[in-house]
């Protein structure tokens, strides 16, 4: 119970991203491609949040994906859409800049 408590709170430990990344996991940027150009994690796939759902044909439900953004407001939004249809190993990364050190 108490463990269900501390993940529905986002507490806990923290994810290991450089073994998700290790593990074939992909990062997707979904801020505005203006955002993005703007900088980014180099390797990472920008899909703008507002396209998420139209462009998920671009990534495999059985890969893990990290989600980011500017701050973790709209990757926590897309880890959620991604969770919602079938994408069963998402992980928030928060901020792109707090992932830049695991670039391919």
């Amino acid at each position: 119970m108490i463990a269900a408590i501390k993940k529905l709170l986002g507490i806990g430990p923290a994810t290991d991203f450089a073994a998700v990344i290790a593990n074939g996991g992909v990062i997707v940027d979904v801020r505005t491609q203006g955002e993005y150009a703007g900088g980014h994690v180099k390797g990472s796939l920008n899909i703008p949040l507002d396209q998420l759902k139209s462009q998920m044909k671009l990534l495999k439900k059985d890969k893990p994906v990290i989600t980011c953004c500017a701050s973790g407001m709209r990757s926590s939004s897309a880890k959620s859409l991604l969770q919602a249809n079938g994408f069963t190993e998402v992980h928030n990364g928060g901020s792109w800049y707090s992932l830049k050190k695991y670039e391919r």
